[in-house]
């Protein structure tokens, strides 16, 4: 995503009015003052400045607008259980992840919750590409309320600008699979590639931003022939939705997973240059309310005796529909997906919801990766922290046929 280029310096004297106005600002927004960025590009940012920046994106209109998503009434419980018997050291298992919070809860209650990096429960961290999971729910929703008719209909049918693309070929179903065989560059470390270069691109006049930059890109393989991860094709989705529903996605999250999984904050959610809601990220929710929608698509994500999406949609949405070339793992309907039937949200610098049905389990990461976008080292630790977590449940009788 793009950010406006500030100079500290005119930032400050513009921004705060004094010495009494800065101390007034709440720390999170002090925070990112004193380290914001000057680069445009948040995948080049230092660690100091992606520290203060991921609790207080949404603190700053100049430095990035967001939506309100509006909080519903009475949150629901998250009550305190037992603490869960970890072989492992937490503490050092937190500070190698740069892990801002970690919270378990198994079976509805709270069972582990920690906090570091000065954050706080209080507090809002960005999602990155968490989002995209978020986003999918919302096409299950639209699909249950009769916008979106088919996964099969074509993309085109809903975003007409897109017709004479290489995504007029594309279904619904494709886009959410990531398996369009449209060419794309999701190259974090490479300046010139398409998620790099997406953000700043010009649109042509009376197209949205993102639909002008992803219409002119060519067909590579046949479409349903080949899954390539694409950030590109989940803000496609976003857009899907609300051209489908005509609201924007801040509210239809608000009206569809806010109110009804009972969270107990408003979250933001950061908006392109043309005003839209980034359907592949940056939606800011406070910890527990991340653990809430974990437990909301585990309770079937009902709201008032009705699921919110189709009969069978988190089966299909869940479950492997496309191969990714990773023994044990496949990607779903912008899950990613584990052969024992558990899934997860992923974002690139160490943001994660793991949801294990059979052990009634989910798993809240907040982080800053210590490596950037692609920490192999910190991406292996938490896959073996998901592991330990799912022995310890299993230990104590928990799991399924115990």
């Amino acid at each position: 995503m793009a950010f406006k280029k500030m100079v500290l310096g005119t930032l400050v004297v513009l921004g705060v009015a004094g010495v009494g106005a800065w101390f007034s600002l709440d720390k999170e927004t002090r925070g990112l003052l004193a380290t914001v960025p000057t680069n445009r590009d948040l995948l080049f940012w230092t660690q100091a400045q992606r520290d203060a920046a991921f609790r207080a994106l949404d603190r700053l209109p100049f430095l990035a607008k967001s939506r309100v998503v509006q909080a519903g009434g009475t949150p629901s419980a998250l009550p305190a259980g037992a603490p869960l018997k970890l072989t492992s050291d937490v503490d050092a298992y937190m500070a190698g992840q740069r892990s801002a919070a970690l919270l378990v809860l198994q079976d509805g209650k709270l069972r582990l919750e920690r906090y570091g990096l000065g954050f706080d429960a209080a507090g809002r961290w960005t999602s990155f590409s968490v989002a995209k999971s978020f986003t999918s729910t919302l096409v299950g929703a639209a699909v249950k309320d009769g916008f979106i008719k088919s996964l099969d209909d074509k993309v085109s049918l809903y975003i007409p600008d897109l017709k004479g693309s290489a995504y007029d070929a594309v279904s619904v179903r494709q886009l959410l699979t990531m398996t369009s065989g449209v060419k794309w560059n999701e190259d974090y470390s490479d300046p010139q590639s398409d998620v790099a270069k997406f953000n700043n691109h010009k649109p042509e006049e009376g197209v949205d931003a993102l639909v002008s930059y992803m219409r002119n890109l060519p067909r590579d393989v046949p479409a349903g022939t080949r899954w390539l991860y694409s950030t590109g094709e989940t803000n496609l989705v976003g857009t899907l939705v609300q051209q489908a529903t005509g609201k924007p996605l801040a509210t239809y999250l608000a009206e569809k997973v806010w109110g009804p999984a009972g969270m107990e904050q408003q979250g933001t959610w950061i908006l392109s240059k043309t005003g839209q809601e980034i359907g592949g990220c940056c939606i800011q929710a406070s910890p527990r309310d991340y653990a809430r929608m974990g437990q909301f698509i585990l309770s079937g994500a009902m709201a008032g005796g009705k699921s919110i999406v189709p009969d069978g949609w988190w089966v299909d949405a869940t479950t492997k529909r496309t191969d990714i070339g990773q023994p044990g793992r496949g990607y779903g309907y912008q899950w990613w997906t584990y052969d024992d039937g558990s899934f997860s949200a992923r974002g690139i610098f160490g943001q994660g919801i793991f949801i294990d049905p059979k052990r009634k389990l989910v798993i809240v990461s907040n982080a800053n990766w210590a490596g950037g976008a692609r920490d192999l080292e910190a991406s292996n630790a938490r896959e073996a922290f998901y592991r330990e977590v799912q022995k310890a449940v299993d230990d104590e009788g928990a799991a399924p046929g115990k």
